[in-house]
């Protein structure tokens, strides 16, 4: 399985951003996809998940109502936009995948890692 994060950068407090995760390798319908961050100094943290056969989505109360994760199933990528962005939200993004269906929070419990894409947002 391979992972390819990319769509970060700079933006301005209250901006947004669209991150994309380009999957390979496997057929991922029974995997689930998550996005976590990592910011300067802190533990790698859960920001949000999707079920790619079903398309449910969970995410941390942290982002609920501001972050979209989803699958387009044709192109085999897991988009991340995120809206209403603050300095909080300044890391480095990884997207994730498990073989399970069953949605994990944990970074431990995810198998395959993509490179990481910054994202940094100035106040």
């Amino acid at each position: 399985v391979q992972l390819q994060a990319s769509g970060g950068g700079l933006v301005q407090a209250g901006g947004s951003l669209r991150l994309s995760c380009a999957a390979s390798g496997r057929t991922f319908s029974s995997y689930t996809m998550a996005w976590f961050r990592q910011a300067p100094g802190k533990v790698r943290e859960f920001v949000a998940a999707i079920r790619w056969g079903g398309g449910n989505t969970f995410y941390a109360d942290s982002v609920k109502g501001r972050f979209t994760i989803s699958r387009d199933v044709a192109k085999n990528t897991v988009p991340l936009q995120m809206n209403s962005l603050n300095a909080e939200d300044t890391a480095v993004y990884y997207c994730a995948a498990r073989p399970y269906t069953v949605v994990a929070f944990g970074r431990t419990q995810y198998n395959y890692w993509g490179q990481g894409t910054q994202v940094t947002v100035s106040s």
